[in-house]
């Protein structure tokens, strides 16, 4: 039997990979890793120190507000503040809001909401190293059918990181990410995906999570991206508001997301957005 062996470039290289078709993936180093498990500790504990602030009555711009002098106060920057327009240091979507929810004065979190907070700092300094993560958080009491949602997202997310291995295809992610999802009833928003992160914010590849029509490139130690499965209780339609950013379920039914930056190592997985708590 021959095994094939796995090793991280010498050099930081893009290519074209077979069965990829969208465009070059980079290749990243072991220094490159360095950099990213730096700006990941900055992502995870941004929402470690976010964690005890979710209650009910806080503003979501007041949430805004403390993760971007969070981010600040610790050397990094909000990638998200001008990206394509985009005006605040998180996306925080409430209850049956799939993604990219804005912050505002006006939104004040109440007992039984559930609530995803996505957070991508990026290093301030020449090389701008991104780190991207989402997690949930229950406000006060909720629902058994929103805490049993928000279970299996993690669920999908940790399956999805479990078949994220050199060897494997793109494509294995998808099959575990779905497979959680209906085992448990509920439906992916694939509207939205996973992608390449590093000194860019959004890369190839594109990471899908549902079984896909083709299984794609076979993952490759220095390969970074992120994971980040949307479950709805519902249908897994969303629609996109005429503020050109929150995605909301069509149904009106609860939606929930978690996501991690990961990155393929020569035997296994590097988690960079590991909370110290998990």
């Amino acid at each position: 039997m021959i095994t094939q062996t796995f090793k991280f470039p010498t050099k930081r290289i893009r290519r074209h990979l077979d069965d990829y078709p969208y465009g070059p993936i980079t290749l990243h180093t072991l220094e490159d890793y360095a950099a990213m498990a730096s700006i990941g500790r900055v992502a995870a504990d941004t929402l470690d120190f976010i964690t005890p602030h979710v209650k009910p009555g806080i503003s979501t711009a007041e949430l805004d507000r403390l993760v971007h002098k969070f981010m600040t106060d610790h050397g990094a920057i909000p990638a998200t503040i001008g990206y394509h327009g985009y005006q605040h240091a998180s996306c925080i979507s409430v209850n049956h809001v799939a993604v990219h929810g804005i912050p505002t004065a006006a939104k004040i979190l109440k007992d039984g909401d559930i609530v995803n907070i996505d957070v991508t700092p990026r290093l301030d300094g020449p090389d701008h190293w991104h780190g991207d993560t989402s997690r949930m958080f229950k406000v006060g009491k909720v629902p058994v059918k929103a805490s049993r949602l928000i279970e299996a997202t993690e669920k999908s997310l940790a399956a999805g990181i479990e078949a994220a291995r050199p060897g494997n295809f793109l494509g294995d992610i998808g099959i575990a990410c779905g497979q959680v999802a209906l085992d448990y009833g509920f439906a992916i928003a694939t509207d939205f995906c996973g992608h390449g992160i590093g000194l860019t914010f959004h890369d190839n590849p594109e990471v899908i999570h549902v079984e896909p029509d083709q299984m794609g490139p076979i993952l490759l130690p220095g390969m970074i991206f992120t994971i980040e499965p949307i479950l709805n209780i519902g249908k897994p339609d969303v629609k996109v508001l005429a503020d050109g950013w929150t995605a909301v379920t069509k149904d009106r039914k609860l939606s929930a997301q978690a996501e991690h930056t990961v990155g393929i190592t020569e035997d296994g997985l590097q988690i960079f957005t590991q909370s110290k708590n998990a």
